[in-house]
């Protein structure tokens, strides 16, 4: 399973977030039917962002929003951290820390933080076992 975090600025554009996600995708090397799987996940600080809503409805995927105690339990497995987001949010990371928390224990980083100057995506995956 594979989720990507989003984390935008307020009234970001879908198309920005969209298309982020998009690029994501394809770094990461993603086909076709591995994007169709893709659960997006965001804090529920942006449960209101119509940017959001609409880039889940363009890339036809699930959004599902976090609450701050799952963010805040994944901020040691994250990789990259800003002081601006943790004096803004309390976080240090937005979009990582969803990744990780909606991938689930045990997730790792498949891409960390990509980001537009209004939108912000990383990709995680969840633990495979034999």
């Amino acid at each position: 399973m594979i989720a990507a975090g989003l984390g935008c600025r307020r009234g970001c554009g879908w198309e920005e977030i969209a298309t982020l996600v998009a690029a994501a995708f394809d770094e990461a090397s993603l086909g076709a039917a591995a994007r169709r799987g893709v659960l997006l996940a965001a804090p529920t600080m942006k449960r209101e962002e119509a940017g959001m809503a609409e880039a889940a409805r363009a890339l036809g995927l699930t959004l599902a929003f976090l609450d701050e105690e799952a963010l805040v339990a994944a901020q040691g497995r994250v990789q990259t951290r800003s002081a601006t987001v943790l004096a803004a949010v309390g976080l240090a990371s937005v979009a990582e820390a969803a990744a990780l928390a909606a991938a689930g224990p045990g997730s790792r980083l498949l891409l960390p933080r990509r980001s537009t100057p209004r939108a912000t995506v990383a990709l995680a995956v969840s633990e495979t076992r034999s």
